[in-house]
């Protein structure tokens, strides 16, 4: 029995096609017909590709905003406001001999850092 044969078969209507001519002469000019386009597709895919990533990360930058100081240490808008002129003066109305420092009764919900 003889070996199989190195030819594929290929119907008639298989000779005209699109296919078929571009397959011809790609073995003749693989650069153009192959090299070129795989190269422009990469190159203008880089050019549309590059500002959907830009917006990706400019939405990525305007969800984490630099947060304040009042924010950091989680005060909300209920805090009590220290004046420090205030606070001296009032100290000093009071005897300074029994002052003792005490802590100051914290607003519920406020962590009072024990």
């Amino acid at each position: 029995m003889p070996a199989f044969q190195s030819k594929k078969f290929r119907p008639s209507s298989y000779q005209n096609g699109l296919g078929a001519s571009y397959r011809r002469n790609l073995n003749r000019h693989p650069f153009l017909l192959f090299g070129l386009p795989f190269i422009v597709t990469i190159v203008a895919g880089s050019f549309i590709l590059t500002p959907a990533t830009a917006l990706r990360y400019e939405r990525h930058d305007r969800k984490s905003q630099q947060m304040t100081k009042e924010e950091e240490l989680g005060i909300g808008k209920d805090r009590r406001r220290v004046d420090i002129n205030e606070e001296y003066y009032r100290l000093a109305a009071k005897d300074l001999d029994d002052w003792e420092n005490k802590r100051v009764k914290r607003l519920p919900g406020e962590n009072d850092g024990v």
